[in-house]
């Protein structure tokens, strides 16, 4: 059998997410990305089928809000549900912990409001995503004010428990971390991302959420901490499943 393509790892995650943890009747988060997509193409095809009834989902960016109303999923805000049932996302890298780095698309604030909102919350990857140690292989995303940004990217990059990082101050599109452009990166909320890289593993991934988010002017970041409770893997050998 030729190997499955990132993609078909993607999908089957994706797929499967849904398939094991939405039930009739829940109030759903979902995810932005290239993985949490399959996700919401599944919720919709159920709900087309009618093997899903009385769902309504809470989308954690403009896109997926726009494939969910392509799909024809009902959407809420937190405004009137500030309880989900499960939210369901990917992730940019997971540690042993089951902390994770998110972001890489833009959407680390709005994601990580809808996710803490949620009883569950079941991460989607492939084999690729799993480290051992955050920062190395993918950088870690701070949303900031655009107001005196220079400023606050290099207050945090002084911070003690970022010691060694380099920030760099997102270019171009928002939903990726390459320099696609010479305008600044701005978040479906307005704001600016800087991305902080790493070339050692972070120490105390808990403690550094917290210093950046102490930091004036930092509205939030993309370590997500203690918020995992399960994370289905795609690898070359089939679908594993990790809980916290």
């Amino acid at each position: 059998m030729a190997a499955l393509t990132q993609d078909e790892l993607k999908k089957m995650v994706g797929y499967k997410s849904v398939d094991d943890y939405v039930k009739s009747g829940m109030v759903v988060g979902l995810g932005t990305g290239s993985t949490a997509y399959f996700a919401v193409e599944r919720l919709g095809q159920l709900l087309e089928s009618g093997e899903l009834k009385d769902i309504v989902a809470i989308p954690t960016s403009i896109r997926t809000k726009e494939q969910a109303e392509s799909l024809k999923i009902p959407l809420v805000t937190l405004d009137t549900h500030s309880k989900l049932d499960v939210a369901i996302d990917g992730a940019d890298e997971v540690d042993p912990d089951l902390n994770l780095v998110k972001g890489g698309g833009g959407a680390l604030l709005r994601e990580k409001m809808v996710e803490v909102c949620a009883d569950k919350f079941i991460v989607i990857v492939d084999e690729s995503k799993i480290c051992d140690g955050l920062g190395p292989g993918f950088p870690v995303p701070v949303e900031i004010t655009p107001f005196c940004h220079e400023h606050t990217l290099r207050t945090v990059g002084d911070l003690p428990s970022c010691e060694g990082c380099k920030p760099v101050l997102r270019m171009g599109s928002s939903s990726n971390n390459s320099v696609d452009g010479d305008e600044i990166a701005v978040t479906d909320n307005g704001n600016y991302i800087v991305d902080l890289h790493f070339t050692e593993p972070i120490k105390d991934a808990p403690k550094m959420a917290q210093e950046i988010k102490n930091t004036v002017g930092v509205i939030d970041h993309g370590l997500f901490c203690g918020l995992t409770t399960a994370v289905i893997i795609a690898g070359k050998d089939g679908i594993s499943v990790k809980e916290a």
